[in-house]
């Protein structure tokens, strides 16, 4: 081999070394989104193609097909705990979401299939539970695929797919409130009971006032400096009515929270006394 044949050879195997794999953007990016909800959480995977000027339903997206509801990987719901959607409780898992669309009704399908990115691989036999659901006009289009964990309250939250000019929407629920009841009526039958947070609670969901204001004064011989036991005290009384004897806890607390330089208390309980004036 001369030299210019070996200096030739040896650019090509250079060029070959030192060459890299071409990273470039997914077409259509995959969204993990993770939202607490309940006592527990919700995660949602998917992927997010884009309008790009085409036309979406009835085309991209046929009318009367099963849809994997985004694109590349199949879109996954995962529940760590126990929900429910329309009438079924559904326990917790890894489930899939895919949807029918129409032009005036979609039917949206939770399944044990996590796998289904076309419509010969879906097994109606794997549904867990189908609902029917309302597609709704936007008024600002929306280019980019978007499926949302939105209105999230303690027992409920809604699963709203967006895109081009349509929103479709997947009500969700959890027996939160039945949940924290039993948690309540098991732990006030042990040693260390959780008297605040249950009086907490009641105050906060609309329960038996009386009964909160026993638990914060159960919370208030247990431990005489409680700031928080005296605060949320002069709340429950102040829901009741009771003026003078929220002003009464309120002080208490403010005059704790003096003593233990706890500024959060002071402004609270001041703004709470200013509010009874």
């Amino acid at each position: 081999m001369n030299k210019l044949s070996f200096l030739f050879v040896a650019m090509c195997f250079g060029a070959v070394c030192v060459a890299q794999p071409l990273t470039i953007p997914q077409p259509s990016p995959t969204q993990v989104t993770k939202q607490n909800f309940g006592l527990s959480s919700i995660e949602l995977s998917y992927s997010r193609p884009g309008v790009k000027g085409r036309k979406i339903y009835g085309d991209i997206v046929p009318f009367g097909k099963v849809w994997r509801t985004g694109a590349n990987n199949a879109t996954t719901l995962t529940f760590a705990d126990e929900v429910v959607i329309g009438d079924k409780k559904i326990p917790a898992g890894k489930y899939g979401l895919l949807t029918i669309p129409n032009k005036d009704e979609w039917t949206v399908i939770v399944t044990k299939q996590i796998d289904v990115t076309a419509p010969e691989a879906y097994k109606q036999e794997s549904d867990i539970v189908r609902v029917t659901a309302k597609p709704v006009k936007l008024k600002d289009k929306v280019e980019t695929f978007t499926i949302e964990l939105a209105n999230v309250k303690n027992d409920a939250i809604d699963v709203q797919m967006m895109w081009d000019d349509l929103m479709v929407t997947l009500p969700i629920k959890a027996e939160t409130d039945k949940k924290i009841m039993t948690q309540i009526d098991n732990l006030m039958n042990k040693d260390n009971r959780p008297y605040v947070n249950a009086g907490v609670y009641y105050l906060t969901n609309d329960k038996n006032l009386d009964t909160a204001v026993k638990w914060f004064d159960m919370a208030i011989q247990q431990n005489p400096k409680s700031i928080n036991a005296y605060y949320q005290k002069a709340n429950a009384l102040v829901k009741q009515g009771k003026k003078e004897e929220a002003k009464k806890a309120a002080n208490k607390s403010l005059e704790l929270a003096k003593e233990a330089k706890n500024d959060a208390f002071v402004q609270l309980n001041e703004k709470l006394l200013s509010d009874l004036k």
